[in-house]
């Protein structure tokens, strides 16, 4: 079982940027495909970023390539979501997930733990 818990959520305005951290217990956190995806209302959930447990290049949906940048640091179990440039469009709850699968990339079918989400809010 992998616990996670997401926190750095809060409003902001456009243009402006906020860092996600997603907290993983567990001894395996190196061995999990991480991955952040975002649900904003009425919509349905949508793939933002992932990135491998060791090695992996980070992978992201083409609406924050260039804005978003994953990163994960094994020895504190943490994955991390920078979001710069912030649009009203990209506010949503944001969800950081695990995947048993180097293949997960951004398929939520394949992602087997979820945390509880956090709320991004970018104003206009």
């Amino acid at each position: 079982q992998v616990q996670l818990i997401e926190s750095g959520g809060g409003s902001v305005q456009a243009g402006g940027s906020l860092r996600l951290s997603c907290a993983a217990s567990g001894r395996t956190f190196s061995t999990y495909t991480m991955g952040w995806f975002r649900q904003a209302p009425g919509e349905e959930r949508e793939f933002v970023a992932s990135m491998r447990g060791i090695g992996g290049s980070p992978f992201y949906d083409d609406s924050v390539k260039g804005r978003f940048t994953i990163s994960r640091d094994n020895a504190k179990s943490t994955v991390y979501l920078q979001m710069n440039s912030l649009k009203p469009e990209d506010t949503a709850v944001y969800y950081c997930a695990a995947s048993r699968y180097i293949t997960a990339y951004g398929d939520g079918n394949r992602y087997d733990y979820w945390g509880q989400g956090t709320q991004v809010s970018v104003s206009s």
